[in-house]
């Protein structure tokens, strides 16, 4: 089961970066990336955390439990396929709202779809990276037009 989501979330990701970066940026496809991408990874990860949480699903550590407070209860719950998925889910989600963010900043900040598609590859790629790269570009651009946004 946990290969299949895990797989699932890949596809519905890739599918998603691939339309922001490639695609005319239509109000409608980005509402789609928003609420069709994002939202499903979301869906997903509240899914699999509230399974998680309340040991509906497999995931926590040796004896089941799940600890958020030490880095050795996060380990064991990332050491599982429940908890590997859902936290690669969780980084699916938020990496392609910033990715969606960048785009629409880019966009309203006049930032060429050249100058933004290795900034979002890299925030696909790795997401607060491309983010503190985005953040670092657009500084100059966002004092200039008078506001800060």
């Amino acid at each position: 089961m946990w290969q299949t989501v895990f797989g699932a979330g890949n596809i519905l990701a890739m599918l998603m970066w691939v339309a922001l970066i490639l695609l005319p940026r239509w109000p409608a496809l980005l509402a789609a990336i928003l609420y069709l991408g994002v939202g499903l990874l979301c869906l997903g990860y509240a899914c699999g955390i509230i399974g998680l949480l309340t040991g509906t699903l497999d995931g926590g550590g040796p004896d089941g439990t799940v600890d958020f407070t030490t880095i050795e209860g996060v380990r064991s719950i990332f050491a599982s396929d429940g908890g590997a998925t859902i936290g690669w889910l969780h980084y699916l989600a938020f990496d392609l709202f910033v990715g969606i963010w960048i785009a629409r900043d880019g966009d309203d900040k006049g930032f060429s779809r050249l100058v933004q598609a290795p900034i979002l590859l890299t925030t696909f790629l790795a997401g607060p990276l491309g983010l503190l790269i985005w953040l670092a570009l657009r500084e100059n651009r966002a004092r200039s037009k008078g506001r800060w946004q």
